[in-house]
């Protein structure tokens, strides 16, 4: 049986057994960091929750402003725009300040966007509200960037991928529950019927605001060792210019290329979810209206169908897939290597996006929530491979990777307008080509890295 991979400095191949001994969260000194990993979690949560938020935005600003699809992923657009901006410079803050200073500099810049959102919801003007999404954005840059890679390293090496995969895993809870204050909040209706979304939007946003900058203060006074991945590939000896020396590992730019293609592949299934479930599945029965009346509306055509609030409730559903998937596949990954699982996960939410594609009513939208479970453990499991051994430029591979996450602001668009030209079904032809290639990566990355002889195989330890 194969299991988690371990970089191994050593060619004896057997595991050190005060290696094996360890907990998952003991580091080379003996100390115990389960403490510091528990803060980050909630690093994970922020993040998730911003992001589910901003995947039930797109429908609103599409009826308040009369968007079509195209135009309304530039919300998905300055979302991911804050990430390919700031991804260099958080990467490089995060090797001057360290780890401690890199978080708290990213929570001061996400409670800026979040306050922001205050004045944009008086001057009411499309630039106002994604000048804050951006801004909010630049701010997890610095999270992701940092707590992604700072996860690997909180424990023994071989269980790097189990461990950020776990921290993901709450990061879904935040994407569990961001549609449903986003549903909440920017669908609202008075008593006459009249949307209140606009006026009530920033509500969720001022709250966030508050939120990180507690946990700003919290992370000032926590504990927090600054600590390296372990150099196998020499990287820190090989030459000056670190990020050259990068760039000349397989592993590592093939990881940045897939990261791009996995978010925008999510970003794109994700963002125009409500619009899926509002125009493409099949007419409801009557009985289901009677019981949640809220969900439901007459669609043209006379149909009864799935309201937008209705919608953004089954996004919820959707990440509640995607959460079972994280937390099913930590445990899976500390059973087979993480590039297998990677490669298998893909290649099922292919043939999931060609059962969309091919507009088989209910077995169409029962495949959507199951890429939402087969997605899970991509976005982890590729930035673990790709910082696989590179020591201490594993900070800036970090922030190339993240930088990757622009794929998420471009091919949203695309399958925009795929779906504008013909419908939603036929625009999931776009994540299906994107995950075709994140399966290619998987499959290849022992022969891109070069680690299948560093490579052991334990059941023990750690557990």
């Amino acid at each position: 049986m194969d299991t988690a991979t371990k970089p191994r400095a050593t060619g004896a191949g057997r595991m050190d057994p005060r290696t094996a001994r360890r907990g998952m969260f003991v580091i080379g000194d003996g100390r115990n960091v389960a403490f510091t990993f528990f803060l980050l979690v909630f690093l994970f949560a922020l993040w998730g929750f911003c992001n589910g938020m901003i995947d039930v935005m797109d429908k609103h600003f599409q009826e308040e402003l009369h968007l079509n699809l195209a135009q309304s992923a530039w919300v998905q657009f300055a979302h991911y725009l804050g990430y390919f901006i700031m991804a260099i410079p958080a990467g490089w803050l995060a090797i001057k300040l360290g780890y401690k200073g890199g978080i708290i500099a990213g929570l001061l810049m996400v409670a800026a966007g979040g306050f922001w959102f205050i004045p944009a919801s008086h001057i009411a003007q499309f630039w106002a509200f994604l000048l804050g999404v951006c801004v909010i954005a630049a701010g997890l840059t610095f999270l992701e960037t940092i707590a992604n890679p700072y996860t690997t390293v909180l424990g023994p090496p071989q269980f790097a991928a189990t461990r950020i995969n776990l921290a993901q895993s709450i990061n879904g809870i935040g994407l569990l529950l961001g549609p449903i204050a986003g549903g909440a909040f920017f669908y609202s209706k008075n008593a006459a019927g009249i949307s209140t979304g606009s006026e009530r939007l920033w509500i969720p946003y001022a709250f966030i605001g508050v939120i990180v900058i507690i946990l700003a203060i919290i992370f000032f006074f926590a504990p927090m060792p600054d600590i390296e991945m372990e150099d196998d590939y020499h990287v820190d000896d090989s030459t000056p210019d670190a990020r050259q020396s990068i760039w000349s590992h397989p592993h590592f730019w093939m990881a940045v290329l897939a990261q791009f293609l996995y978010v925008a592949a999510q970003a794109g299934i994700f963002s125009f979810f409500i619009n899926y479930m509002t125009s493409q599945v099949p007419a409801v029965p009557s009985s289901w209206a009677s019981r949640w009346p809220d969900w439901f509306e007459i669609h043209t055509g006379g149909l009864l169908g799935f309201s937008n609030k209705g919608a953004s409730n089954l996004a919820s559903l959707g990440f509640f897939c995607f959460l079972i998937g994280r937390f099913t596949g930590s445990a899976i990954l500390k059973k087979f290597t993480p590039y297998k699982v990677l490669g298998w996960y893909c290649t099922a939410a292919v043939v999931l996006c060609l059962l969309v594609f091919a507009k088989l009513g209910w077995v169409s939208v029962a495949s959507v929530f199951l890429t939402y479970f087969f997605m899970s453990i991509m976005f982890p499991t590729i930035f673990a491979l790709g910082i696989f051994g590179l020591g201490r430029c594993a900070k800036k591979a970090s922030s190339f990777i993240v930088m990757a996450i622009m794929g998420g602001a471009i091919l949203p668009k695309v399958m925009g307008a795929v779906a504008d030209r013909s419908d939603l079904s036929r625009g999931f032809i776009v994540p299906m080509v994107c995950f075709a290639f994140v399966a290619f990566y998987g499959f290849m990355w022992p022969r891109l890295s070069s680690a299948k002889g560093a490579v052991t195989v334990s059941t023990t330890g750690g557990h």
